[in-house]
């Protein structure tokens, strides 16, 4: 019987389905650089930056719609 708990494949949420992500995971997602996102990121009026203290995490839905209003980033 497998145990979810102690089976760290069984217990990840796919990355389409976190509210939030690392950048590290939004560049795996996307296809963008780390460093790119940072960038954009670090904009004022950035629409999917959410800041947690000095960790930076990306709302994964609003990242989504920003790509799809872009022409290249």
């Amino acid at each position: 019987m497998l145990n979810k708990k102690n089976d760290p494949d069984m217990s990840r949420v796919p990355l389409w389905k976190k509210m939030n992500l690392t950048v590290e995971e939004a560049a795996e997602y996307s296809g963008i650089g780390i460093s790119k996102i940072k960038e954009i990121s670090n904009q004022e009026n950035c629409p999917f930056v959410l800041w947690n203290g000095t960790k930076r995490l990306i709302k994964r839905k609003q990242f989504e719609d920003y790509l799809e209003t872009q022409y290249s980033v």
